[in-house]
């Protein structure tokens, strides 16, 4: 074949192979709460991707038919012609005969998969992949139309890997299902309270999404901040630290300065008053439950929650503690706790 119609032909099969590597990378990422807004608007492509995004299955078969013989027709076309295009170059360049062939065909290989890989597949997928609902709103319909019309070859190719996966163990799904990130989530939730959809709950899920992202570390009171008790600390003096404090639970150190638990003004109310002078029994001393301080928040709260701790303590790498208050946590949560005695 002469070099003008091969480079023409091979053109084209580039678009193709473009074409549905955008197509299949378009479905896969595509949303259907972007689609279905613009289909319950009357729009056709919209209703089109929609159908596409319930035959998933069918819609990859068919992209990777089109992949399939459009790669192979490349090479049958673009390499043999390439190949007999630079064979005169390099004779005339004193190279061999025996040696033209093979070289040409290195070459004109090295062309191809260049060509292929970059204009064929890492250009369409990284545009498809930039804006998958747009992608799919254009690329969609022709795709819909083209799995129709090849229907029996694809359907019996979607059945036969089908039965593959079962036997593997595994069910096949036929539909995307994608889940939203926390940033994503977010901005549905400024859209609605926008549009007045969520003005009572706004704050909670806001504060639910920012809860997810937060860590031990962000949270905890420094030792230098904490209001914390001697383990020699007697009932009568627990209860002046919680008259003049407002606290109900304090972190309880050792005379060397380490935290070894925490005391909770209740557990002293059963002392008798003959020993209301004397130190508070250690086994009125709550344990610490310790946790990393680069673990979530919501980690965090499971394990306080497992032990039914209210405080637990976090120790820095520098060899500083911390506390984090349940209280605190809560209050990310839902919001500022109010009671009586604090913490």
């Amino acid at each position: 074949m002469n070099l003008g119609p091969a480079i023409a032909i091979t053109i084209g099969l580039l678009a193709i192979n473009a074409y549905f590597v955008a197509a299949e990378f378009a479905v896969m990422g595509s949303r259907r709460s972007r689609i279905e807004p613009l289909a319950d608007h009357g729009k056709k492509s919209a209703k089109t991707v929609l159908y596409a995004l319930e035959h998933v299955t069918l819609m990859l078969a068919t992209c990777q038919l089109g992949v399939t013989i459009a790669s192979v027709a490349l090479g049958a076309v673009a390499e043999p012609a390439i190949a007999h295009t630079i064979s005169g170059p390099l004779h005339h360049f004193g190279i061999p005969e025996s040696m033209t062939h093979p070289m040409a065909i290195v070459i004109a290989l090295a062309i191809v998969v260049f060509a292929h890989v970059v204009i064929g597949e890492m250009v369409p997928k990284n545009l498809a992949v930039t804006n998958p609902e747009t992608t799919a709103l254009i690329l969609g319909p022709p795709l819909v139309f083209i799995s129709k019309i090849f229907y029996p070859v694809v359907a019996s190719m979607n059945w036969v890997a089908n039965h593959f996966i079962r036997i593997f163990g595994f069910e096949p799904k036929n539909e995307v299902v994608s889940a939203f990130t926390a940033d994503e989530v977010a901005s549905i939730v400024e859209v609605s309270k926008a549009a007045g959809v969520l003005d009572a709950d706004v704050g909670l899920i806001s504060s639910a999404i920012e809860f997810s992202e937060q860590t031990a570390r962000e949270l905890m009171v420094g030792e230098a901040d904490l209001e914390t008790v001697p383990d020699s600390l007697t009932p009568h003096e627990l209860e002046e630290r919680v008259a003049h404090t407002g606290y109900s639970r304090f972190p309880v150190v050792a005379s060397n300065g380490v935290l070894i638990g925490y005391v909770h003004v209740k557990d002293i109310l059963d002392i008798s008053p003959k020993r209301r002078f004397e130190s508070i029994p250690g086994w009125k001393i709550r344990r610490l439950v310790t946790v990393d301080p680069d673990d979530e928040i919501e980690n965090a709260m499971r394990v306080m929650q497992k032990a039914g701790a209210h405080m637990a303590e976090v120790n820095l790498k520098d060899g500083s503690q911390g506390v984090i208050f349940l209280e605190d946590v809560l209050e990310e949560l839902i919001g500022e706790v109010r009671d009586a005695m604090q913490r």
